[in-house]
């Protein structure tokens, strides 16, 4: 049967609602970042730009570095906009746009995030490099559909235990990365650990201006969580749906992060961007060899 025009939203031009993007805009190996001006400071490292297109925050970029066909796509901040961007690259490889039906052989991508975030551990320095092992959904988004084959119930079980989870929150949901991928990227260099990804930037992650917290302490819970060998190291806000999602549509995903921040040390990053522009160099040089 195919798929509603209300369910699966096309432009005039036949792309994509939100990307704006048609199937042979995109490569099968794509770089999520979150910031639209990171962009650029990716594909300036391309031999060559082919495809360029931004719709609201989504931008996009498709070239060649050395052999490589790459994509680089922006989805904002946020699980919200990483369920509009997973869906809809799904959607241009594995969704004929023209009869609106799924595809008898479906497409993996690739999908590697480069993003900053802040370590969670007095041992993860400010400007180290982690590699995310695991994602601890604390937002909830997820649930909306059905997660059974991709959960961790056991070690959730003993962090709802650890934290007395509120049982009016959505219930938390442990996702492992792509070991696939995890291979080409890992090195001596750069750490591993559980990335907990939060539904906001303020509250959900702790910080406190004006708002009091439902639970002041669940930072201090989150850093002394350890259960077997799983502990939480840092905290940001996409990670854990770009698991799930990839995980359930069949697609592989990593997710590398920039260190800018170490909540526990209270130390922020003299040059932030310093610290992504080497990440960048570090991811590009092992992404041509997948």
């Amino acid at each position: 049967m195919a798929i509603k025009n209300s369910e699966l939203i096309l432009n005039p031009d036949g792309s994509v609602y939100h990307l704006n993007l048609k199937p042979e805009n995109i490569s099968d190996t794509i770089i999520f970042v979150g910031d639209q001006d990171r962009v650029e400071k990716i594909t300036n490292h391309f031999d060559s730009v082919e495809f360029t297109t931004q719709k609201r925050e989504f931008k996009t970029q498709t070239g060649y570095y050395q052999d490589k066909r790459i994509s680089v796509i922006s989805t904002g901040i946020g699980p919200d906009n990483i369920d509009i961007v997973l869906n809809e690259l799904d959607a241009l490889v594995n969704i004929d746009l023209k009869t609106r039906k799924p595809k008898s052989e479906l497409t993996s991508l690739n999908i590697i995030r480069i993003g900053t975030s802040g370590a969670l551990q007095k041992d993860i320095p400010v400007d180290a490099f982690l590699i995310s092992t695991h994602a601890l959904d604390v937002n909830g988004m997820l649930h909306f559909y059905q997660i059974d084959g991709i959960s961790n119930p056991e070690i959730e079980d003993a962090f709802i235990t650890h934290t007395s989870w509120d049982k009016n929150k959505a219930r938390p949901i442990i996702i492992n990365n792509s070991k696939y991928l995890q291979k080409y990227f890992e090195s001596d260099s750069i750490f591993k650990g559980m990335t907990g990804t939060a539904g906001g930037f303020y509250g959900p992650q702790g910080r406190v201006l004006r708002l009091p917290l439902h639970d002041a302490s669940l930072n201090s819970k989150l850093d002394s969580f350890n259960y077997k060998d799983f502990r939480i190291t840092n905290f940001e806000m996409e990670t854990s749906v770009i698991y799930g999602l990839s995980k359930l549509l069949g697609h592989e995903a990593l997710s590398l992060n920039a260190i800018i921040a170490n909540r526990a040390t209270g130390h922020f990053s003299n040059n932030p961007k310093k610290t992504v522009e080497k990440l960048i160099k570090y991811a590009l040089e092992r992404i041509v060899n997948i």
